[in-house]
């Protein structure tokens, strides 16, 4: 593979999954950079991550995830960029399912999409909700519309501008991507991660990308901010 990749992983106290998550990145042989952006964790997220030989940028307060990658990108420099949780642990190794289609030119962005979950989470309404939201405003149908594990061409990157803020972000770049006539390609994967149940930390955090996803929608249905 001709390319070059670096991966971006947003870390914010993940001291448990971050060495493993690296290290299942570097197993795949087609890594070059590994920067991980520590969001203001309390933790030893940052060290431990020096320590498995990434590069660490440690930021003193929590900016949240679109600054996080936003900043990523500004440092990257390769022909290719991957975006990963840092709560993959060895799963990550997948990453290399997405990087080949792009590396290969069929795909111009590739998504992960995960097997089904294992435990009950909510019950459909915010996935149902993004994809018709892609679907109104670019056309197309995206079924992983809310996975965080991508894979670009810089390029891309470039053309779309910046990762929004929020809960919604990956439905925003889905379709800004998709408005400026990228190609992507959707990847089943074998990947796993901390999956959010039926309980009030798991309805809160898809209540907040429910609300979220509702503000893009009214605000690209007046054309702001989207294009």
């Amino acid at each position: 593979m001709k390319d070059s990749v670096t991966v971006i992983i947003p870390a914010y106290n993940e001291e448990l999954a971050i060495g493993d998550t690296i290290d299942g990145l570097k197993s795949t042989g087609l890594v070059e950079t590994i920067l991980v952006i520590d969001d203001g964790s309390k933790d030893r997220t940052g060290n431990i991550a020096k320590e498995h030989g990434a590069k660490v940028i440690k930021l003193e307060t929590n900016m949240g995830k679109g600054h996080a990658l936003n900043l990523g990108v500004k440092i990257a420099n390769t022909e290719i960029i991957a975006f990963v949780d840092a709560d993959l642990g060895m799963s990550s190794s997948e990453i290399k399912k997405l990087i080949v289609p792009v590396a290969e030119g069929r795909a111009d962005v590739a998504i992960a999409q995960f097997p089904p979950a294992k435990r009950k989470g909510g019950f459909g309404l915010v996935k149902r909700l993004a994809r018709h939201t892609v679907k109104r405003f670019a056309g197309a149908e995206i079924n992983a519309c809310l996975s965080g594990q991508r894979v670009f061409r810089k390029e891309v990157l470039d053309s779309i501008g910046p990762i929004p803020g929020g809960y919604a972000a990956e439905v925003g770049i889905n379709i800004r991507v998709l408005k400026k006539g990228f190609r992507i390609e959707e990847v089943p994967v074998f990947m796993t991660h901390h999956e959010t149940g039926r309980d009030i930390r798991g309805f809160i955090h898809r209540g907040k990308q429910f609300v979220d996803i509702i503000k893009l929608y009214i605000e690209a249905g007046v054309g702001k901010w989207l294009f």
